[in-house]
């Protein structure tokens, strides 16, 4: 995608017309209520499927993207013409195996692949919603993926599975949902956004409020994007991704393309350079305000705090199966965090089983090839899937 043409602009129109996903779109007959005390009607939801569904309707899961995701887990994105986010994990004789598995996966409110966000247009006003789009919740993404398995007559999951955000998505589920949930398999999360992640975000919305072009939210209006702004926010968080034993791999100090100090704010060193390209391809693929949103909903997600400041209690009664993994490496989220969901669980009894994964990729470890992260997915999911009775192989609708 050129450099001048808005990427706000394109992802929006595209989205509306484009034939590579699915649509479900809910009229005002069925509102979805907001934490915030508002309504989104219509309400459309941007989703892919990959597999097949059995005669049962019982070997569904649900894939839930992290922060920059969407829908596109596996096969091509259509954006950027590269392999969708989790292309180790989902496909064919792969860990979430669609020969066997129904996988489903949707753009989450608030973003901007096609699902109600800041890009869609507001039927008050007829002009995009922008900054104008009610703050949602983690509660909310998941009401409205409920709705999208109402529409597929799915009533009850064989799994929900995400790493970052979309374990939030995984454990939100169980809260909200925990007779649709059989299993549950969060990756590299927590029950909470800690104030030193949501002081990261807060770092990165004001990267992007702070760009000119962002003009105060309206940025759609005037066929203006706040690249800039957005490119520093990607930046910065995307050093959160990694560890710095994975930085010191593969860039060390090394020189990007001379063989001494330039004495300038030029990109002396590789690593330098790695960030700026993250950031320059991101603004081609995302939308700035979508951006906002998500970062907020991240930073309000504390699970307990629905249940009397107890986490065990979000968990009382559940018949779900769990498997939380974490990752040595991974300081955003870190095995502290994902081993207080795992206590929790253990306090009301819970089927739990928790795995530690020794990684030097950090917090994107689950997004990496890790073939014992591999062997964990696929062992749970089989295993899971035996207790439900589920065949090797579903084709066509039919149990195998």
């Amino acid at each position: 995608m050129p450099a001048n043409k808005s990427a706000s602009v394109d992802l929006s129109d595209a989205a509306a017309n484009r034939q590579d996903c699915d649509f479900v779109r809910f009229g005002p007959d069925k509102p979805l209520q907001l934490d915030c005390g508002k309504t989104l009607q219509p309400l459309t939801l941007a989703y892919k499927t990959y597999g097949a569904l059995n005669a049962e309707k019982s070997n569904a899961v649900l894939v839930c993207h992290a922060l920059t995701g969407d829908q596109y887990a596996a096969g091509t994105h259509p954006v950027t013409g590269k392999p969708g986010w989790w292309p180790l994990m989902i496909g064919p004789g792969l860990p979430i195996d669609t020969d066997r598995y129904f996988v489903i996966c949707a753009n989450v409110i608030g973003g901007c692949m096609g699902s109600t966000g800041p890009l869609s247009i507001d039927p008050e006003t007829g002009r995009n919603f922008g900054i104008d789009f009610p703050v949602i919740t983690m509660r909310d993404m998941v009401r409205a993926q409920a709705m999208l398995l109402d529409h597929l007559g799915i009533e009850r999951l064989l799994c929900v599975t995400g790493g970052s955000m979309g374990g939030m998505q995984a454990l939100q589920w169980v809260a909200s949902y925990p007779e649709r949930v059989f299993a549950s398999m969060p990756i590299a999360t927590a029950a909470r956004h800690t104030s030193q992640n949501i002081a990261f975000h807060e770092v990165g919305r004001q990267a992007v409020i702070a760009d000119r072009d962002w003009m105060g939210g309206r940025y759609m209006d005037k066929n203006k994007r706040p690249e800039k702004g957005l490119a520093v926010a990607r930046m910065a968080a995307h050093v959160t991704y990694l560890s710095d034993e994975a930085l010191h791999q593969k860039f060390g100090r090394n020189l990007q393309n001379r063989d001494a100090l330039a004495y300038g704010f030029d990109a002396d060193f590789q690593v330098e350079s790695y960030l700026r390209h993250q950031g320059s391809t991101f603004v081609e693929r995302f939308d700035a305000n979508s951006y906002l949103y998500l970062t907020k909903a991240m930073d309000y997600f504390d699970l307990a705090a629905d249940y009397d400041g107890v986490l065990a209690n979000a968990f009382a009664g559940t018949k779900t199966r769990f498997c939380v993994i974490s990752f040595t490496s991974d300081w955003l989220f870190p095995t502290g965090e994902n081993r207080e969901i795992v206590h929790a669980l253990n306090a009301v009894a819970a089927d739990v089983s928790f795995v530690e994964l020794e990684t030097a990729g950090g917090h994107d470890s689950f997004l990496l090839d890790v073939p014992e992260l591999f062997d964990t997915v696929r062992g749970f999911l089989s295993s899971s899937a035996r207790m439900r009775g589920i065949g090797d192989t579903v084709k066509a609708g039919r149990q195998a």
